[in-house]
């Protein structure tokens, strides 16, 4: 019976002390306000207004959550508790270029406690000088000067993805396909895993782990935090074996760096002359696996959608893949070169982001006590700049609901700090341009293969935590004569 009662106990005790924690932060928050915070409302104790804004991001609408609390308070800026943290939610590009120029002067990254529990020694828990650092060396990795010499790769493996899980097929569910796609894309280019039997063990942890990024972090048993973490601990164990199996491989020359980003990390040293830890390696690469295979699938999704909608749009698109592939040999992977001919086709994704962006928002918190738009923002409130405040402002995009990919042709683009789906500042996100050339590499090679209809017209979307369709969007395929 004692034995029985102790995990009992213990998850009670945990409870108590995490619940008695956040009453503490409530009430001095509530009671001890800053006598000139933005207006707004801190909803209930503990939840605030979570289930408010989790019902939004459900229906797809995170939007709605935002405008109505603009209308009601304050267009530039209001206050909310969102996962059980008092915040500040900066709305408009002028919230946005605020906060984006003032990274590292007056706000820092922030990210919500259950994604920093989850992703731990990685770049998402580092400010300052340590995050500069890291930064960096991801970004020798990912900048658009190495990426180029990946272009044939990513098209070799799309092109092997397609005829595996496309060809053949009457019917596919879009979404966990593309999954299927992005993930091994971004196994075999980070760390050239290409195992199909480790790659199945890696998906399923990456699934339980993403329903729980976004959660209240109890870590107790029949939570999604406590799956989520069980999932990344297990992946952590999988990729420490690769990561010592490659320090080997690399000290005995079996292989020649660098071949991927683990490569890279093992053998360079930062300008200081410092290497990363083992744990620092794994942590980053959880995280990039992560990041750069989800919000991805997810646009995809939604890309074959709006071209399904839209014949004309479709048929604009297949013509310049069409004339890019005639200028190639027969059998030719795409280069560079090719990538940045598809300029339509990156203006009907940019459309597509601005209409169903993967993400609701980005986050900060306030290193120093600052004044905006005459209010008081004090140190230490966390800050939430808000996506859908800008992408569907009719003062910046005219019939916001319509999709329009001529808004972004032309050169001139969206208005600065209106499209921020990549964030924007010194932290804007560092996989962008190989999501870029992710998907368009992936566009090139499925419109020359077929047209496609969707099978559940009415089927529903909604962010949990990443846009996704209830049912997976199945589709029927029509090969194209070639």
């Amino acid at each position: 019976m004692e034995l029985v009662m102790f995990p009992v106990l213990a998850i009670a005790a945990t409870l108590f002390l995490l619940v008695l924690n956040q009453s503490i932060k409530a009430l001095k928050t509530r009671f001890l306000p800053s006598p000139n915070l933005p207006p707004g409302s801190l909803g209930w104790p503990l939840i605030g207004e979570t289930p408010a804004f989790f019902q939004a991001s459900l229906e797809a609408k995170p939007e709605k959550f935002i405008r109505e609390r603009m209308e009601k308070y304050d267009s530039r800026v209001f206050k909310t508790s969102l996962l059980g943290e008092p915040s500040i939610v900066f709305c408009g590009t002028a919230g946005h270029k605020f906060i984006f120029s003032n990274e590292n002067k007056l706000v820092n990254l922030w990210w919500p406690s259950s994604i920093r529990k989850l992703f731990k020694s990685s770049l998402v828990n580092l400010v300052g000088d340590e995050a500069k650092r890291i930064r960096k060396m991801l970004m020798t990795f990912l900048s658009p000067d190495a990426l180029k010499s990946f272009t044939e790769r990513i098209d070799m493996v799309t092109q092997e993805h397609i005829r595996k899980h496309w060809d053949g097929k009457e019917e596919v569910t879009v979404h966990p396909t593309i999954k299927l796609f992005t993930f091994e894309l971004t196994c075999y280019l980070f760390a050239s895993i290409n195992d199909p039997v480790c790659i199945s063990k890696l998906i399923t942890q990456f699934n339980l782990l993403l329903k729980g990024i976004l959660s209240f972090p109890i870590n107790i048993p029949g939570t999604r935090f406590y799956r989520a973490m069980k999932a990344a601990n297990v992946i952590r164990t999988e990729l420490k074996l690769i990561v010592r199996q490659r320090r080997e491989a690399l000290e005995k020359k079996i292989v020649s760096p660098p071949q991927d980003l683990l490569s890279y990390l093992l053998v360079n040293a930062d300008t200081s002359g410092k290497f990363l830890s083992e744990i620092e390696i794994i942590d980053n690469i959880l995280l990039l696996l992560f990041a750069g295979h989800d919000t991805s699938r997810s646009a995809l999704t939604l890309l074959m959608k709006y071209l399904a909608e839209m014949p004309q749009v479709y048929a604009k698109v297949l013509q310049e893949h069409l004339d890019i592939a005639k200028s190639k040999e027969q059998g030719e992977f795409l280069h560079w070169e090719d990538v940045q001919k598809m300029s339509y086709s990156w203006s009907v994704i940019s459309e597509v982001l601005r209409l169903s962006p993967p993400v609701t928002g980005a986050y900060r918190q306030s290193i120093a006590d600052f004044t905006y738009e005459g209010y008081t923002i004090p140190k230490g409130w966390k800050l939430h700049v808000s996506i859908g405040s800008t992408h569907k402002d009719p003062a910046l995009f005219p019939n916001p609901e319509n999709f329009d990919a001529s808004r972004f042709e032309g050169g001139s683009g969206a208005a600065p700090y209106s499209i921020v789906t990549f964030g924007g500042g010194p932290r804007m996100c560092i996989g962008y341009v190989f999501a870029r050339l992710e998907m368009l590499v992936f566009l090139h090679n499925i419109i020359r293969r077929f047209k496609w209809e969707v099978l559940m017209p009415q089927e529903s979307f909604g962010y949990d935590p990443m846009l996704a369709p209830s049912h997976g969007f199945p589709l029927r395929l029509k090969p194209l004569q070639s």
